[in-house]
């Protein structure tokens, strides 16, 4: 896969790309990925940290795992899941610094209005 997107780049590329930025846009994924972010657990202790049904964890779990982003291992009866992509949570961060700084940004802009509807007055 190219570093660099182009104009140029195919479909058939991107798709993948697509798919995996696909599963980072559900919260109840979110949740269970910070959940795993100290380790492995089972689906019964990822339901009682997130308060996810079973079958709605289930079925996030599943895409997870059918996308590479965690691994499941199987313990007698007991599957724990586990994250196999670490680079999703410097993925995750990038992200929230961005949000951050936009936040930081619009609040600059409300004292910037708030100083000027003062000085309206």
């Amino acid at each position: 896969m190219p570093k660099t997107f182009s104009a140029q780049t195919s479909s058939a590329v991107l798709e993948p790309v697509a798919e995996y930025f696909k599963m980072l846009s559900e919260v109840s994924r979110l949740q269970i990925l910070s959940c795993l972010r100290s380790g492995p657990m089972n689906g019964k202790d990822i339901i009682e940290a997130t308060g996810i049904g079973q079958a709605n964890l289930s079925k996030h779990l599943k895409a997870l795992t059918q996308t590479g982003i965690l691994s499941r291992r199987p313990e007698g009866v007991t599957v724990y899941y586990e994250i196999s992509d670490p680079i999703i949570f410097e993925l995750c961060e990038l992200v929230c610094d961005r949000i951050t700084n936009q936040l930081q940004q619009r609040a600059e802009e409300f004292e910037q209005f708030k100083d000027f509807i003062k000085v309206s007055k």
